[in-house]
C-alpha cells in the first residue's frame, strides 16, 4: 500500500515538473517568434531581410542562455548563503541585468569579439561573413543551452569566441584567426580561476583571523566589519566604473564637467570614486554596526547576518556590470549582420539598433528567470557550502580580479573567477580543518597505542588464567571479567579508527563537480568552434 502511495505521489511531482517545464518552454517560445516576427516586418523593404529575422531568432536564443548559465555566477553565492531567496535574486539580477544592458551597454558594439578573427580576410564579401555570424551565435548558444544542461557554468564569452574562430576558420581558412589572441584567451583558463580563488581565500581567512578565530566576537566585528564592507564598496565601484560604465563614460563626462574629458575611464579616477564611497560607507556602517552589535550573541551565525545586506548589493552591481559587458556577446554578431545587411559592406564596429538591444536585455532577463535556477544551485551550492562569510570572499574576488586582471593586461573571464573564487574558499576550508585536526589525530593515534597496550596485557592475563589447572572461583570471576574487558577495548580501538577515517576523508570540495566544470571550461572553445563551422558549411550548403 505504501509503495503505490509513494508511486502516486512520484506521478504527481513528474506531472507537476513536466507542467512548469511546458510553461517556462512556451514563454522561450513567445518570445523568440515575438522577436523573428519583429525583425521581419521592420526590415521588409530591406534586401536580405530573411537573414536578418533569424539572425535576431539566433540572437535572442543566445541572450536567453547568456542569462540562463552566466547570470548564476552573480547570484549563485547570495542564494547559496541564503543572504538572497532564489525569487528575490532573480528579481535583482533580472532588472539589473536589463538595466546594464540598455543603460550602460553602449551605443557601439565590435563586430568581431576579442578581434580573434581578420575581416579583411573577407574581401568584402558580406554574404559569407553574414553566414558566418549567423553560426557564430548559434553555436554559442546551442552549446550555452547543453552547458546548462549539464549544470555547467561557462564563459559565454569564450562560447561567442569560440563560434566566431570556428566559422571564420570555415570561411576563410586558418589564416584569418589571430593566433597570439586565441593564446591569450586560452591562458585565462589558468589566470581566472587562479587569481579568483587566491583572492577569495585570502579574504575569508583575514575574516576569519580578524572576526571569527576572536574571542570576544562581537567586538571585533564592530571594528572589523565596516572596514571589510568598506573595501568591498571602493573595489565594486571601481570595477563598476572600469568595466560596468566604460561604455558610456563620455556622455558620463558631459553631465559631470568636473570629471577629466577622457573617452573611457581611468584607473585612477575609478580608484578616487571608489575611496569617496569607501569613506561615506565605513562611516555610515561604523554607527550601523555598532547598534546591531546589542543584539548579536557571540557566535558565527550571528556574525554571518552582517554580510547580508552587502552581499545583496553586490549580487545588484555585478548584474548590472555583467548586463553592460556580456550583451555583446548576444548582439555584438547580431549588430554586426544588420549593420552588414543594411549598409551591404563590413565594419569593425557597428551601431546598436534599440529593438537589438532590447532583444539581448530582455533575452538575458527571460533566459535567467526561466532557466537559470538550475545555474544557481549548482554555483551556490552544490561545489561547496557557502554562508555570508565565504559567499562574501567570492564576491570581494569578482571585483578586486577584474581590476587587477585589467590593469595587468591579463585575458580574465568573470565565470572563471567566480567559480574559482568558490574553489577557493573551499580549499582553504579543507586546510583550516587539516590542520586544526592534526592534534587530533596524533592524539587518538596515542590513544589506540595505549589501548593496544592495554588489551594486549589482558589477553596475557587471560591466557596464563585460562591455562591454570585448579582454578578458584575468584579465577573464574576474573575470566568474565577479562573477556568483557576485552570486548570493551577492541570496540574502543574500533571507534577511534572509525573517526580518524572519517576525518581524513573530510572534503569540503566535490570533487565530481570541479572536474565536470574544468573539463567544460577546456572544451568550451573547441567545442562551439566545432560546431560553428559545421553551421557554417551547413547554411552555405543551403543558401548556395
Amino acid at each position: 500500500m505504501d509503495m503505490i502511495q509513494v508511486a502516486k505521489k512520484m506521478e504527481k511531482a513528474a506531472i507537476k515538473s513536466s507542467g512548469i517545464d511546458f510553461i517556462r518552454l512556451g514563454f522561450a517560445l513567445f518570445f523568440l517568434v515575438a522577436v523573428l516576427t519583429y525583425s521581419f516586418f521592420s526590415s521588409g523593404e530591406i534586401p536580405n531581410n530573411v537573414f536578418l529575422a533569424i539572425a535576431a531568432l539566433f540572437g535572442a536564443y543566445m541572450a536567453m542562455n547568456i542569462g540562463a548559465n552566466d547570470v548564476a555566477n552573480n547570484v549563485g553565492p547570495s542564494v547559496g548563503s541564503k543572504a538572497l531567496t532564489m525569487g528575490g535574486a532573480i528579481i535583482i539580477a533580472a532588472i539589473f541585468e536589463a538595466s546594464g544592458a540598455f543603460i550602460a551597454g553602449g551605443d557601439v558594439v565590435k563586430t568581431i569579439k576579442k578581434g580573434i578573427i581578420d575581416i579583411n580576410a573577407f574581401n568584402g564579401n558580406v554574404d559569407p561573413f553574414i553566414w558566418a555570424m549567423m553560426a557564430a551565435l548559434l553555436a554559442a548558444a546551442l552549446w550555452l543551452n547543453f552547458a546548462t544542461m549539464m549544470k555547467a557554468p561557462v564563459s559565454t564569452t569564450h562560447s561567442i569566441v569560440g563560434g566566431v574562430m570556428g566559422a571564420g576558420i570555415a570561411a576563410a581558412g586558418f589564416t584569418i584567426v589571430s593566433w597570439s589572441t586565441m593564446g591569450k584567451i586560452a591562458a585565462s583558463w589558468i589566470i581566472s580561476p587562479v587569481l579568483g580563488g587566491v583572492i577569495a581565500a585570502i579574504f575569508l581567512y583575514a575574516i576569519k583571523k580578524t572576526i571569527v578565530f576572536q574571542n570576544d566576537k562581537v567586538a571585533a566585528a564592530r571594528k572589523w566589519v565596516p572596514i571589510f564592507v568598506a573595501i568591498m564598496s571602493w573595489a565594486f565601484v571601481t570595477y563598476l566604473t572600469l568595466k560596468g560604465l566604460k561604455k558610456i563614460w563620455p556622455t558620463i563626462v558631459d553631465v559631470l564637467v568636473f570629471l577629466p574629458d577622457e573617452k573611457k575611464p581611468s584607473f585612477l579616477i575609478a580608484s578616487i570614486l571608489g575611496l569617496i564611497v569607501a569613506g561615506i560607507v565605513y562611516i555610515i556602517l561604523k554607527k550601523t554596526v555598532a547598534n546591531k552589535a546589542t543584539n548579536l550573541h557571540n557566535t558565527r551565525d550571528s556574525i554571518n547576518l552582517l554580510f547580508t545586506v552587502p552581499l545583496i548589493f553586490a549580487a545588484a552591481l555585478l548584474s548590472f556590470a555583467h548586463g553592460a559587458n556580456d550583451v555583446a556577446n548576444a548582439i555584438g554578431p547580431l549588430a554586426a549582420i544588420n549593420d552588414a545587411v543594411i549598409t551591404g559592406g563590413i565594419s569593425a564596429k557597428a551601431g546598436i539598433p534599440l529593438w537589438v538591444m532590447a532583444v539581448g536585455a530582455l533575452g538575458i532577463a527571460l533566459g535567467l528567470a526561466l532557466y537559470g535556477p538550475k545555474l544557481i544551485r549548482t554555483v551556490g551550492s552544490e561545489i561547496t557550502e557557502l554562508d555570508q562569510m565565504r559567499a562574501f570572499s567570492v564576491a570581494m574576488a569578482a571585483a578586486i580580479t577584474v581590476i587587477i586582471a585589467s590593469q595587468l593586461g591579463l585575458p580574465v573571464s568573470s565565470t572563471h573567477i567566480a567559480v574559482g573564487g568558490i574553489f577557493g574558499v573551499g580549499f582553504l576550508r579543507e586546510y583550516l580543518a587539516a590542520n586544526g585536526q592534526n592534534d587530533m589525530l596524533e592524539k587518538q593515534q596515542t590513544d589506540i597505542e595505549d589501548e593496544k597496550r592495554v588489551l594486549k596485557a589482558y589477553s596475557s592475563e587471560l591466557k596464563t588464567l585460562e591455562a591454570k589447572a585448579d582454578k578458584t572461583k575468584a579465577d573464574y570471576e576474573r575470566i568474565v571479567d577479562l573477556y568483557k574487558a576485552i570486548d570493551d577495548e577492541e570496540n574502543k580501538i574500533k571507534v577511534t579508527k572509525k573517526h580518524i577515517k572519517s576525518i581524513e576523508k573530510v572534503k569540503y570540495v566535490k570533487r565530481d563537480a570541479v572536474k565536470k566544470i574544468i573539463a567544460a571550461w577546456v572544451i568550451t572553445v573547441p567545442a562551439s568552434a566545432v560546431l560553428s563551422a559545421a553551421i557554417f558549411f551547413m547554411i552555405r550548403g543551403i543558401v548556395l
